[in-house]
């Protein structure tokens, strides 16, 4: 494993953004990383661009077509499957994160945490646009399982958190649908005992292209793993990946 960060992008016709994201890119990151572009079909209009001018750039930009089928989910675990580095972190390609916190999140994992998340609803963290009802059911989710379940982190919807690699690789992902996978991966890396923290980032709505996310198509899923997590954690039981996985520390010491 080198010393580096993958930057996971899931695309779909974003031959608008890829540009300009790639430039804060190269503007706004000091850490070594890798770029991972996940397509569904290459018909997807980024594609020519990056061709054109991938080469421009300090940074190497793999593409990889989604191997699992369409949609975020499975262009997600596409991602977290070509993870090479030892660190993995999902952004998206519409130039919503604020990019600087990449180098913040780095740091703590370098500190040991396993998980870092950029949160919009810590001190510090800001969230700029975007529909009222989206923003108070994502504050109010945060604020929520940080409170009855202890989560350490204020954000559970922003999928912009980056994991040890070894991390992400441990955890089983049942998600094959939306964005949801994120709060999947969350609370289960949280549940299996792997230690979480946060740093403030601030979020944009997006100003090109146009958004996939639906929100009262996918609230019911989020509440699924949101009441998941209630049940794990309040009647202390341990699902069974967190099982297996002390399981295997015991093998190994």
């Amino acid at each position: 494993m080198i010393d580096m960060i993958d930057i996971c992008v899931p695309v779909y016709n974003e031959g608008k953004n890829i540009k300009r994201l790639l430039d804060a890119m190269a503007r706004d990151i000091q850490s070594e990383f890798r770029l991972l572009i996940v397509y569904d079909s290459e018909t997807d209009d980024t594609l020519p661009v990056l061709r054109e001018i991938g080469g421009q750039y300090p940074f190497s930009i793999k593409l990889i077509q989604n191997f699992y089928g369409w949609g975020a989910a499975r262009a997600i675990l596409t991602g977290i499957q070509s993870v090479e580095s030892d660190c993995w972190v999902l952004t998206m390609a519409d130039l919503s994160d604020d990019l600087t916190t990449i180098d913040a999140m780095y740091a703590r994992i370098q500190q040991g945490y396993d998980m870092a998340a950029g949160s919009r609803y810590m001190r510090g963290g800001r969230k700029c646009g975007g529909p009222f009802l989206q923003s108070l059911f994502s504050w109010c989710a945060g604020w929520g399982m940080h409170i009855l379940i202890g989560l350490p982190i204020h954000d559970l919807s922003n999928a912009f958190k980056m994991y040890r690699s070894d991390v992400i690789r441990n955890i089983p992902l049942e998600s094959s649908d939306g964005f949801e996978i994120c709060t999947e991966l969350v609370i289960k890396t949280y549940l299996a005992g792997y230690s979480e923290t946060e740093v403030p980032t601030e979020w944009h709505d997006r100003t090109e292209g146009e958004s996939n996310f639906k929100m009262w198509q996918w609230i019911p899923k989020y509440l699924h793993w949101c009441f998941y997590g209630m049940k794990y954690k309040w009647l202390g039981k341990k699902p069974a990946f967190h099982r297996e996985r002390l399981e295997q520390a015991r093998i190994h010491t």
